[in-house]
């Protein structure tokens, strides 16, 4: 099958003509460092959509297969066949030179490179594409993004899901469906530049083992230890450090990497020793003890709190009145960002009235009045609820105004042109956006600014043309996330953050996985794109294009001692968020599944990093804000604030 047909113009295709290898592995898990893959197959595609190629196998993993009520591959089932170190270099083969697709294919990609590594093989993979982050882009009018949803709606016959060999048929179709899509709206393909990644030790070190206590607070001279104290340990010891962090874990400490205004107490053996460490204990007051003082206490650790004999805090506001998030002076220098903690708790539990704006960059103290929002928000009610959005030209706070508009109107705020766009609102100068002719020619209504007063729209999309809207959260918004069986989601939770087209700086979205002192319980409890997962695996960073990054979280699985996930922004390169402008983010149960909320943060300036949402406990539950709060400062700064022991 072609990608042109009689709806598409071939001249509008050009620029989506790549030699394609489409892939589909199943597995016996989940974790690629861990699991291993049971059949693989790989189709071909020339520039013009028609098939090149195709192989396919099962493979003998040498391990448990895993859910097989999932993928139907028993142990005898894949008896005898080839290991994958017998296949690999035909795989690569096919791989070699062309972009590799799959739906979700991080998954895929990652897989493939753990496989290539233990068979001593590189991946040839330069670039790839994946079909659930292209019709992201698109957004079809589908309830989900599963690959069985778009081939139902692409027309795409599907005959046994989950074989390898048909799924990466049907998600052929997908792709031509998709990219013939793609083309009427003028989209840019969300391609993933792929490094090396041959060396097998690539996989994250293995976890700490999570404190099961609460912090006490800090040692009070001449006073024990308590189970949960958090500890840190600077300079030559006469003990060997590997063993003085393991009898402090032993007896319930929390052996910490770093010190911040919540360390309990630091050891060292030479209190004007000039480490990290040892300075910033003095700027916060930390209490410092020697190593034989501490092995003294050792012996007399006392009983502590554990995380889940502590009862949720209730909703009334914090007797100091401080907000939910606040404001807090941007540091600009080294010194300023050395001696401040830059930002001040998130409280998960803050009043659901109060979710502060951004800081005025004139009075960076100051945080403007922020949105009310209610914890538990109900479908958006309004003229434009059901409608999507977009907002072309006018000023920064022009077109910060209208999306806010939008959203005060029942509406969502687009930031892309999609199928999902309803409505074009044009300000001064939008008129020579280069998507305007794209949207003339689709029939897209079209207003003025003056149409956001009383807008006056044509019948909203049929239920049955639309996906289910998903909550409209203004900042500060809270949602409750769905329970399963009452003990939490059921399945790992993302939140996807997407921005408009770049050239003059890239965003990198990370995540901290917090304790309720807010601060993480070891540096690789911070996901970003050098670490992008932690080493429980319960956090993963999947990049899906130049446009959108994703962070995914298994909330069954988290510590006790986990108490948030905060998921930021930051900007490498000069510009700042006011450049960048709008960011949405959508969250839901999957990568795939229809989102449970969304929201447009779009009110920066002169930041560089950017708070976007939190999944925070509430007693037995999750929930989810979005925040949008701001700062001027720059990534290394905000991971300082939760904690994480980042080199100067």
């Amino acid at each position: 099958m072609s990608l042109t047909s009689a709806a598409a113009d071939p001249s509008d295709l050009r620029d989506y003509a790549f030699e394609w290898a489409l892939v589909d592995v199943e597995t016996s898990g989940l974790v690629p460092r861990r699991d291993r893959v049971l059949s693989v197959a790989v189709v071909t595609l020339g520039p013009d959509g028609e098939q090149t190629g195709e192989f396919s196998t099962l493979l003998d993993p040498g391990c448990d297969p895993g859910p097989v009520h999932v993928h139907g591959l028993t142990a005898e089932r894949l008896r005898g066949a080839p290991a994958f170190e017998q296949v690999a270099e035909r795989i690569g083969a096919l791989l070699e030179g062309r972009v590799l697709v799959a739906h979700n294919a991080q998954f895929d990609y990652d897989f493939l490179a753990h496989e290539f590594a233990r068979a001593g093989l590189r991946l040839p993979v330069a670039r790839r594409l994946c079909t659930l982050a292209l019709n992201r882009r698109v957004d079809p009018p589908t309830d989900d993004l599963r690959l069985g949803t778009l081939a139902a709606h692409y027309g795409v016959p599907q005959v046994k899901a989950h074989d390898a060999l048909d799924d990466t048929r049907v998600l052929a179709g997908v792709l031509r469906a998709s990219l013939r899509e793609a083309a009427q709206l003028d989209l840019s393909l969300p391609l993933v530049a792929c490094p090396p990644r041959q060396d097998a030790q690539f996989a994250p070190k293995p976890p700490k083992a999570p404190c099961a206590f609460r912090n006490p607070g800090r040692l009070i001279a001449g006073g024990p230890l308590v189970q949960g104290m958090k500890i840190a340990v600077t300079g030559e010891t006469r003990t060997a450090r590997a063993d003085l962090l393991l009898r402090g874990a032993a007896a319930g400490l929390n052996m910490m990497s770093s010190v911040s205004r919540h360390t309990s107490a630091l050891v060292t053996n030479d209190s004007s020793a000039g480490s990290a460490k040892a300075r910033r204990a003095l700027i916060e007051g930390v209490p410092v003890i020697d190593e034989a003082a501490f092995l003294r206490l050792l012996g007399d650790v006392r009983p502590g709190i554990s995380h889940e004999g502590v009862p949720p805090e209730a909703d009334a506001v914090p007797s100091s009145g401080s907000p939910a998030l606040p404001a807090v002076p941007a540091p600009r220098t080294p010194e300023a960002v050395e001696a401040v903690e830059v930002v001040e708790a998130l409280d998960a539990d803050a009043p659901e009235t109060i979710a502060p704006a951004l800081p005025d960059p004139a009075a960076p103290d100051e945080p403007a009045a922020g949105p009310k929002p209610g914890r538990r928000p109900g479908k958006p009610r309004g003229p434009l609820t059901g409608r999507r959005v977009l907002v072309l030209g006018g000023t920064h706070p022009d077109a910060v105004a209208a999306r806010t508009r939008v959203v005060e109107l029942g509406g969502a705020a687009a930031i892309n042109l999609s199928a999902g766009v309803t409505d074009v609102v044009v300000l001064d100068g939008g008129h020579s956006d280069r998507r305007l002719p794209r949207i003339t020619a689709l029939l897209l209504p079209t207003h003025d600014a003056a149409w956001l007063v009383a807008p006056v729209v044509t019948a909203a999309p049929r239920a049955d043309e639309r996906r289910t809207a998903a909550h409209v959260l203004p900042r500060g918004g809270v949602v409750d996330l769905p329970l399963q069986h009452g003990r939490g989601p059921a399945h790992p939770w993302t939140v996807t953050a997407s921005w408009a087209q770049q050239t003059a700086c890239e965003i990198d979205v990370v995540a901290f996985v917090l304790d309720e002192d807010e601060q993480v319980s070891f540096d690789e409890d911070f996901v970003f794109y050098g670490t992008p997962e932690n080493p429980g695996g319960t956090v993963r960073l999947l990049s899906d294009g130049p446009t959108e990054q994703t962070v995914s979280v298994d909330l069954a699985t988290l510590p006790p001692s986990a108490r948030k996930v905060v998921i930021a922004a930051a900007v490498d390169g000069s510009p700042t968020f006011g450049d960048v402008g709008a960011l949405h983010i959508v969250s839901g149960p999957g990568s795939s599944a229809a989102a449970l909320a969304q929201s447009t943060l779009d009110a920066a300036t002169t930041e560089r990093t950017m708070l976007l949402a939190e999944l925070y406990r509430r007693g037995q539950s999750w929930r989810l804000r979005a925040v949008g709060q701001g700062y001027d400062h720059g990534l290394g700064a905000l991971a300082r604030s939760y904690g994480v022991d980042v080199a100067d």
